[in-house]
C-alpha cells in the first residue's frame, strides 16, 4: 500500500524501488503561517485551442496546454476564492510581453516565441485579478528571477508560498525552487498546476515534492485556508 506521502498523481509511474530510495524525505505535509497564494502564468495563451488533446492543438497553438489548462480551471478558482476569503494576499505573474520592453534580453525558455499579442499574456478571465492583487512581470521561468516578488512577499510579511499555474516542468517548478531556496515554506497545489505532457507533470510533481514543496490536494489547502485565523 503506498504511504500517504506518496498517495499522488505519480504513483502509477514511479516503482516501488524509485519510491525506496525516496523514503527518506517523507514528512507531514502543510500549509505554512501566514501564507501567500502565487499564481504563475495563467494567461490567455495557455487556454488556445480549447479543453482539446495538446497534440492535437500544436500545430495551430503551439504554446496550449489543451485539456489539461481546462481541467484545471475549477480547482484554481476554489484555491482562489479561498485565498480572497480569508484575505491572503494574491500574486499574479506572468510574462513581461510589454511592447516597452526588450524583447530581445531574454526569454524563459529555448522555445520560439509567438508573435506579440497584446491579450496573449492578460491574465485568463476566471482568475482575473482584484484591484488590490499584485501583478507581476517577468522574463525569466522563475517567479522570483528578475522581479520584485520576494521583497513583496517579505513586505507583506508571507512565511509560506501556495503555487498554482503553469508549467509544472517549467516556471512552476522554477518557482517553487526559487521559493524554497529564499526560505518560504512552500506548497505546491498538485490539481492548480499543468503542463503540455502528462509525464512531465508527475515527474516533476515527484521531484518537487520530495526535496523542495508540500505537494497538497486542493481540498486540503482549501480547508487550511478556511481555517486560517484572520
Amino acid at each position: 500500500m503506498i504511504a500517504d506521502f506518496e498517495d499522488h498523481c505519480w504513483k502509477d509511474i514511479v516503482p516501488a524501488e524509485i519510491l525506496k530510495i525516496y523514503e527518506p524525505y517523507h514528512r507531514k505535509t502543510h500549509v505554512g503561517e501566514r501564507p501567500a497564494l502565487v499564481m504563475i502564468d495563467l494567461y490567455n495563451l495557455v487556454y488556445e485551442g480549447g479543453a482539446r488533446p495538446v497534440h492535437e492543438l500544436v500545430a495551430k497553438h503551439p504554446s496550449s496546454c489543451g485539456e489539461y489548462a481546462y481541467a484545471a480551471i475549477t480547482p484554481i478558482k476554489s484555491v482562489l476564492a479561498a485565498a480572497r476569503q480569508a484575505g491572503v494576499p494574491v500574486i499574479h505573474v506572468t510574462y513581461d510581453d510589454r511592447p516597452e520592453t526588450d524583447h530581445k534580453a531574454m526569454h524563459p525558455t529555448h522555445r520560439p516565441k509567438p508573435k506579440y499579442d497584446p491579450d496573449a499574456y492578460q491574465i485568463f478571465s476566471d482568475f482575473a485579478p482584484l484591484p488590490d492583487e499584485q501583478y507581476i512581470y517577468k522574463k525569466r521561468a522563475s517567479a522570483f528571477y528578475g522581479t520584485p516578488l520576494s521583497t513583496s512577499l517579505v513586505q507583506l510579511g508571507v512565511q509560506s508560498v501556495i503555487i498554482a499555474g503553469e508549467t509544472t516542468s517549467g516556471c512552476v517548478r522554477a518557482s517553487a525552487v526559487d521559493s524554497y531556496s529564499h526560505g518560504f515554506h512552500t506548497v505546491v497545489v498538485e490539481e492548480c498546476v499543468f503542463d503540455r505532457s502528462i509525464v512531465s507533470h508527475k515527474v516533476n510533481l515527484f521531484d518537487l515534492h520530495h526535496k523542495y514543496a508540500d505537494v497538497m490536494r486542493v481540498g486540503e489547502v482549501v480547508s487550511a485556508l478556511s481555517n486560517l485565523k484572520t
